[in-house]
């Protein structure tokens, strides 16, 4: 049986047309859940690497995460994190939320960001706690982080009910039930 060439090549062009849907649509899923949970969660331990290339985390409040998945933060222009994002631009984040079970970590690219018009539209009283002038503070700066990959562990269940779960695995041999994990690519 032969294929007529013309509609090998239709159908092969409308397979390549559909692939790049399905990536848009799960990249648009990812973006969805990881703005959840950080939306959830807040605060997270930013870890940029320090000189000698050794881990430096610190914790800090999310300002916004952007429908691009993006996600923002304040900080000090002339900070020890501005000088190391601005030498390795790779930076992580860890989320978590015991009370509810809810454990993220995000792995990115940062840069620094100086938009008066997104200060203006992401700023929060709390941040004037290290910010007294505001978004007229001349040392305040962005912190905009590109998500690359994502990786979380979720359960909707309470602390009992995991417990619970976990002794029966344990009693039982079984792998047990603790809830979701899930990773995502950006």
């Amino acid at each position: 049986m032969s294929v007529n060439p013309i509609a090998k090549t239709i159908s092969f062009s409308l397979l390549l047309t559909c692939y790049p849907k399905i990536d848009i649509m799960e990249n648009e899923k990812n973006i969805k859940a990881l703005k959840e949970k950080v939306e959830d969660v807040r605060i997270c331990m930013f870890t940029t690497l320090d000189a000698e290339g050794r881990f430096s985390s610190r914790p800090m409040g999310t300002a916004k995460v952007e429908e691009d998945g993006s996600i923002w933060f304040f900080t000090n222009e002339y900070s020890l994190k501005s000088k190391e994002i601005s030498r390795d631009n790779e930076v992580s984040l860890a989320y978590s939320s015991p009370s509810d079970n809810t454990y993220l970590y995000v792995n990115g690219k940062a840069e620094l960001v100086d938009d008066q018009e997104k200060k203006k539209a992401y700023f929060m009283p709390p941040v004037k706690v290290w910010f007294p002038d505001g978004v007229d503070d001349p040392n305040l700066i962005l912190i905009k982080v590109t998500p690359a990959f994502a990786e979380f562990w979720d359960s909707s269940s309470s602390k009992m009910v995991v417990a619970f779960n976990m002794l029966k695995a344990i009693v039982t041999g079984e792998k047990g039930d603790v809830g979701d994990h899930g990773e995502m690519k950006f």
